[in-house]
């Protein structure tokens, strides 16, 4: 059995991670409530904007662009946006899981976070970019990560668009998910899908509609904008989880710590107990010997 000096040590160290776990677990809860906030109010434009772009193709016959047109698929391009840092629980294990499933030969990888970077690289997978966001996650920074690659699908380096994310359910439940942005070649299914995944009702539109400038130069722009926002939704729900994952597993270390605690006191006072009982035998045992 361990002397009662060694115990109070690692009663001392223990309490002290207990308390940077429970600084880190505070932390965590103040930035996953703005980030919750952030993920859920974005959903309901981005819900939106699909249903209308849906809507609105279907109304224009004779409309052709790039992005909805079915291609081989012979190389996938795939975000995968994951945390910098870790303590966050299995929320990175779980994304790399379903990169694992993934056909390394024919997938091509842009990433957002080191622990995506770091884990694309160390299994020898193809990088194309990595791009760093802040903890903000602002549309501005997104911007250039989906120009770059729609500018690969354009250029055929890629023939699909997909992303792998953390989508954020709730504060406990955080889901890998992956989102195919292009190409879009049924957009109602596309929509259908979202809806089902927030659990929402898709209303049919039968309003005529008029366009101006032009149909053509409308769904243009709008079909640029959605993919953008798709994958800024993705980003926001991406850190929305991680804070979220964070605090819990950080809730759990500081419980954890408190019951090792609790057990580790319970063990220094036998401990104690055992040695002062030690001590009266031989103290005992002395005096008969003398007497």
């Amino acid at each position: 059995m361990p002397n009662t000096r060694d115990i109070r040590n690692r009663i001392r160290g223990v309490k002290n991670t207990q308390k940077i776990t429970r600084a880190m677990q505070l932390v965590a809860a103040s930035k996953m409530k703005k980030a919750q906030d952030r993920a859920l109010e974005g959903r309901p434009y981005a819900q939106l904007l699909s249903r209308m772009l849906a809507s609105l193709t279907d109304k224009v016959k004779d409309f052709s662009h790039p992005f909805l047109e079915q291609r081989e698929v012979r190389k996938r391009g795939v975000l995968l946006i994951s945390t910098d840092r870790g303590l966050c629980g299995s929320l990175n294990a779980n994304l790399f899981r379903e990169v694992a499933s993934l056909d390394k030969e024919k997938t091509a990888f842009v990433t957002i976070g080191r622990k995506a970077r770091q884990f694309i690289s160390r299994t020898g997978r193809n990088l194309l970019a990595d791009y760093p966001v802040s903890e903000e996650a602002l549309f501005s920074e997104i911007r250039p990560v989906i120009e770059f690659l729609i500018q690969q699908y354009e250029e055929g380096a890629v023939d699909t668009i997909e992303i792998l994310y953390p989508r954020f359910k709730n504060t406990l439940i955080q889901e890998p998910r992956l989102l195919p942005l292009l190409p879009l070649t049924n957009l109602k299914q596309f929509v259908h899908q979202l809806a089902e995944a927030e659990g929402i009702e898709v209303l049919n539109e039968n309003r005529e509609f008029l366009f101006e400038p032009s149909a053509e130069e409308i769904l243009n722009l709008l079909l640029s904008r959605f993919i953008k926002r798709q994958a800024y939704q993705t980003l926001i729900d991406a850190r929305a989880s991680e804070h979220s994952a964070r605090m819990v597993a950080m809730k759990a270390a500081t419980d954890n710590a408190k019951k090792l605690t609790d057990s580790l006191t319970l063990q220094y006072n036998k401990a104690r107990q055992a040695g002062i009982t030690q001590e009266i035998l031989e103290i005992t045992a002395a005096s008969q010997h003398s007497g």
